[in-house]
């Protein structure tokens, strides 16, 4: 595994797995909860150690029983979770705290070792109280890293006016249908390191270069995309609930695209 150092200094495993869909009938983000997770097994078996959750996804303490359970020692496992932009979690300092306390409990740890606000919040007095509090978390060991989600310019820019710890990351949408390079550029000059969600996601056409491409190297058009997004410098977390694949998206760092591969690919 390859790891990207965040802006204070943690180091993030540069591809990690998605769970919205985990422990789910059907493997959909609604389906009622099983009392089993064989895809997070699976992916921990396989060396996957990035593990993205969020209090939204609603698995958290099924997550965490899976991750406490296995052998994995903790200080190897890079934890994220997101705290929602519903009242509910950021109505007032304490009702931040108490979702922080409970993503503690659930996961069985003494620490996050990534924690996001997963979409921007509008109430500006809410936003500062919010981040106050991740802060506070922070500064106690809590939080090894503290971040934001879906986070566009203005959002970021109006952080800044007064937050004392800067994002560490923000984890967007980042694809070929959603290439966001305008953002990524200017995360790239604010020093914040950018995450991917929906990595994979291409249309049809994109796909025949993408093949074509990894036919030169025994790989995937999906390897190739996600070589793509790692080798600029993007944390991608993709998602499977199948085994292979999921070896196949740690299956990235045997090969090197070439400049006339990522112009190719840059011109889908």
């Amino acid at each position: 595994m390859e790891y990207i150092t965040l802006n204070n200094g943690v180091k993030m495993p540069i591809v990690g797995t998605g769970t919205n869909t985990y422990g789910k009938e059907n493997n959909e983000f609604k389906g009622a909860l099983k009392n089993e997770i064989p895809e997070l097994v699976s992916a921990l078996e396989l060396g996957y150690r990035s593990i993205d959750g969020a209090i939204m996804y609603n698995n958290e303490e099924l997550v965490g029983r899976v991750l406490a359970e296995s052998n994995v020692p903790r200080e190897e496992l890079f934890i994220t979770t997101k705290v929602p932009a519903n009242e509910e979690y950021i109505s007032s300092k304490e009702a931040t705290r108490a979702a922080i306390d409970s993503s503690l409990k659930n996961f069985q740890t003494d620490y996050l070792d990534l924690l996001l606000i997963h979409f921007p919040i509008e109430d500006k007095e809410q936003l500062k109280n919010t981040w106050k509090v991740f802060e506070e978390y922070y500064e106690a060991g809590k939080l090894k890293a503290i971040g934001v989600s879906n986070f566009g310019k203005s959002q970021l820019d109006e952080l800044k006016e007064f937050a004392k710890v800067k994002p560490a990351v923000n984890q967007i949408q980042i694809n070929l249908k959603e290439k966001n390079n305008e953002l990524l550029a200017l995360l790239e000059e604010e020093g914040i390191t950018p995450v991917a969600w929906g990595p994979m996601k291409t249309e049809a056409h994109q796909n025949e270069v993408l093949d074509e491409i990894g036919k030169a190297y025994g790989k995937t058009g999906a390897q190739v995309l996600l070589k793509y997004q790692i080798a600029r410098g993007v944390i991608v977390i993709p998602k499977s609930h199948n085994r292979e694949n999921q070896a196949a998206n740690l299956d990235l760092f045997d090969f090197e695209l070439t400049a006339a591969d990522v112009e190719k690919i840059e011109s889908l």
